[in-house]
């Protein structure tokens, strides 16, 4: 464990140190901040972070404009402050339900990002090779004929949209009705299927419906949290400030961490186990073994609510925790601890991420988590929930609007009398909405595009060439002749150079549009200053295209009859109407008054619902189920005939699965397992927090991380550049000996082809930083999700450190096993930003119902 040191308000590496009255804290080198202890069943003291730029005092600021973040999935509420029509700094929402005014460092550094110089304020085309600037009214003229001469010659399915995790609820909604009932393809999907595809299909597999069943007060309640693949401190670092709360109050909760890297959880986690990586359903199984076995399930609760147990318990039954060992490499008592915390916990709150969702049987194991809970009954009273975590900040929302490779509603498209509710909505005919077949994932939309049947790819706010697994056949399909490819974008990234054309966007804090975090609250983010140039909010962007297009109804009118962003929610909330996402008792007005709402919000909740089934399963009867499941093993669709067959009531399903072997296992050349992820101070590509001044500091390049014990082996130290080699390509960076398990290496997957600063890549055919030049083409067969999280890798000395340190932080998971062996990752007087300790407004408590 690295020694972090203290900061001004005297708090140590997790910040116990209590939240003083307008304290300065160094938030990148204690990106958590001071502690506000407080006891179970009570709520959580707010405290508010502010951090403005240099120069700027509160008082000067002019406007505070209401927002939310887009750069984790968290959905903190913050005020953004404007001076002279500038951005000047943010502060947290002390009255929000969700982060109670504190802010991670994204939030409280990203919104500079903003301001960045090499922001695309024209729109570009590609002349003779070059994208060189052109005017609005030419570049779409260029993209409308392209479009119309593909339909004409080739029809619907040669055209596809790939979409991001980062737009607004509106401009999602609007993308799904002009690719589904205006261009009439199955081809839209977002970049939410790298990170939450799996979150939505376990849900749909265990309670016919997406939707969170918990959301984050049940931290407040909860005397158990398991954490299956969660980095939370570093993903969600305004949560994990609230669970160092908890753990500093009266009667803390255990913690549950299964991770193989040494987190921040796992140092304060009663019980860690680091399994080796694609093993997560072995694990779970012994888990639910040992619950089963000890007759720690709530068999009233499984009687009422569920199917499926018994076939659960025969396949659990000789899944014992000395099985598991042998292919976890995980010690069967330890095993045993967790399976005791767990079925011992009065109250349990678990959470899934990437560690589950990015590996090997992904929607198997995440299922296994889910039935946990549905055999301890542990679901629908505060305190006992489940949330299938999301990555990108508005994940929710490409799902709730089908805009992620679903019909808009969580409507299933196997349902007639689903389609034409939809179609009763968008006011045409149900044939012209597809649904033929499943809505084309990803993975299949860039096959396509390989094979030459998509002829045209439009990406708005994503950044493939570096996000999508195997890069150079990703660059390679970016790259051909026939096919057109428009981005829609901030900056000239990776994926814009690749672009036919590259359409200037607008972004978070330019723009007015509503967001939904992981558990299912609703903010409103408003416009506070203008975009640079000419640049465009990509719902103008989408509207615009539509009226050129000329979509229109059944009956001759305009497809899309909206003009701005409150026109266009409440289109949508008629869309959601008697849907599980149900908005109709949210509007902008509301949201501007209440800090955050929680669907669904109607006549029934006005004021929304903070947990999901408190009075049994309300989604999975076969008239009304979002998906009629599949097979955790082949990911084949079950039809409504099997369905009913398997649930005529509508109840929970508990889906057994059994463990297989990942695809790609080491061998004598690549004798270590590879697995990708994040850092606390970036999201995604880095296309925002890279141009962050505090955060790229923290983070500047990319490193490889591999254990004590396997450095040693090959004669390698802290520094040395390495090479980390698969059967795809390599990556270089240097070297970080940390805790993580031995035969594991950890790549951050966030750093690009390009160098961000000048523009260039190492040379053709040169190793470069991307960790996804070494990823496999592979995904999960149900959710279609790509795997990031098993390759197999070789690792060798490229040049030794000669005083050289690997770029990782020493805040975070990615600490030296040795203090000494790199300075310890501050970020000095440009990083200081003012904690403010609230009065908490339960100064009785909550007591738990």
């Amino acid at each position: 464990m690295d020694e972090a040191g203290t900061d001004e308000a005297g708090t140590d590496e997790d910040g116990r140190g209590a939240a003083g009255p307008g304290a300065s804290v160094d938030r990148i080198e204690n990106p958590w901040g001071g502690r506000t202890p407080y006891d179970r069943h009570r709520s959580w003291p707010p405290r508010m972070d502010t951090h403005l730029a240099a120069g700027v005092a509160p008082e000067q600021v002019q406007r505070w404009v209401q927002a939310a973040s887009i750069l984790h999935s968290d959905g903190d509420a913050m005020d953004v402050a404007v001076l002279d029509g500038r951005m000047v700094g943010v502060r947290g929402r002390a009255d929000d339900r969700v982060n109670r005014g504190r802010l991670g460092p994204k939030d409280l550094f990203g919104w500079q990002a903003n301001a960045s110089e090499d922001r695309l304020t024209r729109p570009l085309v590609r002349e003779g090779g070059r994208l060189v600037e052109c005017d609005w009214d030419t570049t779409m003229h260029r993209i409308v004929t392209r479009s119309r001469e593909l339909l004409n010659a080739r029809g619907p399915g040669s055209l596809g949209f790939y979409t991001s995790g980062q737009l607004y609820l509106e401009e999602y909604y609007t993308l799904a009705v002009l690719a589904r009932a205006g261009i009439g393809t199955n081809h839209l999907d977002g970049n939410t299927r790298l990170c939450t595809a799996t979150a939505g299909e376990a849900l749909k597999e265990s309670f016919g419906c997406d939707g969170q069943p918990g959301c984050y007060d049940d931290f407040d309640h909860a005397d158990a949290v398991a954490l299956f693949g969660h980095n939370i401190a570093e993903t969600q670092p305004v949560q994990w400030m609230r669970l160092l709360d908890r753990l500093e109050g009266g009667d803390p909760p255990r913690l549950l961490c299964v991770d193989p890297r040494p987190t921040r959880a796992a140092r304060r986690a009663a019980v860690h186990l680091a399994p080796r990586a694609g093993t997560n359903v072995a694990l779970l199984n012994a888990l639910l073994h040992e619950i089963i076995r000890t007759d720690r399930v709530d068999h009233d609760y499984i009687a009422a609510h569920t199917v499926g147990f018994e076939e659960l318990a025969s396949r659990v039954e000789e899944c014992t925790p000395r099985w598991a060992a042998g292919i976890c490499d995980v010690p069967a008592a330890s095993i045993g601890e967790a399976a005791d915390l767990l079925g011992d916990a009065d109250r349990l709150v678990s959470t899934v991420l990437q560690g589950v969702y990015q590996s090997h049987q992904a929607t198997a194991a995440a299922v296994q988590v889910d039935n946990l809970h549905l055999i301890r009954g542990m679901l629908g009273r505060p305190g006992a929930g489940v949330l299938q975590m999301n990555g990108q900040p508005t994940a929710q929302n490409t799902r709730e609007c089908g805009a992620d490779g679903d019909l808009p509603g969580f409507r299933n498209w196997q349902n007639d009398a689903h389609v034409a509710d939809l179609a009763k909505v968008w006011n045409v005919e149900p044939e012209t909405i597809p649904h033929y077949a499943p809505p084309t994932h990803a993975m299949q939309i860039f096959r396509y595009a390989e094979q030459g049947s998509i002829r045209m790819l439009w990406i708005s706010g994503t950044n493939p060439a570096v996000s999508l697994p195997e890069l150079s056949r990703i660059r390679s399909i970016l790259r051909q002749e026939r096919l057109f490819v428009v981005v829609q974008d901030l900056y000239r990234t990776e994926t814009a150079e690749l672009a036919d054309v590259v359409l200037p966007a607008a972004t978070w804090g330019e723009k007015t549009g509503v967001s939904t975090n992981a558990d299912r609250t609703v903010h409103l983010s408003d416009k506070a200053v203008e975009p640079p140039g000419e640049a465009r909010p990509d719902l103008d962007i989408f509207l615009d295209y539509a009226a050129r297009m000329g979509f229109r109804d059944k009956d001759g009118g305009p497809l899309i009859t909206w003009q701005d962003p409150e026109s266009a929610f409440e289109a949508w909330k008629r869309c959601s109407a008697g849907r599980p996402c149900d908005y109709t008792g949210i509007t902008y007005a509301k949201l501007r008054d209440a800090s955050g709402v929680q669907w669904p919000c109607n006549e029934q909740a006005p004021d929304g619902t903070p947990r999901l089934y408190t009075d049994g399963i309300t989604w999975a009867h076969p008239d009304v189920c979002e998906s009629y499941g599949k097979d955790l093993e082949t990911g084949a669709s079950d039809g409504p005939v099997e369905y009913r067959s398997l649930n005529p009531d509508g109840r929970a399903v508990i889906r057994a699965a059994a463990y297989v072997p990942p695809h790609e296992a080491p061998d004598a050349e690549h004798p270590f397992q590879l697995t990708t992820g994040r850092t606390l101070y970036h999201f995604h590509t880095r296309t925002k927090t890279g141009r962050a001044p505090q955060l790229n500091a923290a983070a500047p390049d990319v490193w490889v991380e591999a254990s004590a014990s396997d450095a040693a082996a090959l004669g390698l130290d802290e520094g040395d550049l390495v090479e980390v080699g698969t059967l795809r390509g390599a990556l270089r960076g240097r070297l970080r000996v940390t805790g993580i398990r031995p035969g594991l290496l950890f790549v951050p997957f966030h750093y690009g082809y390009w160098d961000t600063a000048s523009g260039e890549g190492p040379g053709a055919g040169a190793p470069g930083r991307a960790a996804n030049e070494t990823t496999v083409t592979d995904w999960d067969p149900v959710s279609k999700q790509p795997l990031f999280k098993t390759a197999a890798a070789s690792l060798r000395l490229v040049e030794h450190a000669h005083g050289h340190r690997a770029p990782a932080p020493t805040t975070t998971a990615s600490a030296p096993v040795r203090a000494d062996a790199a300075p310890p990752t501050v970020g000095g007087a440009t990083a200081l930003a003012t904690e403010t300790a609230h009065a908490s407004p339960d100064t009785g408590g909550r007591g738990a119902s």
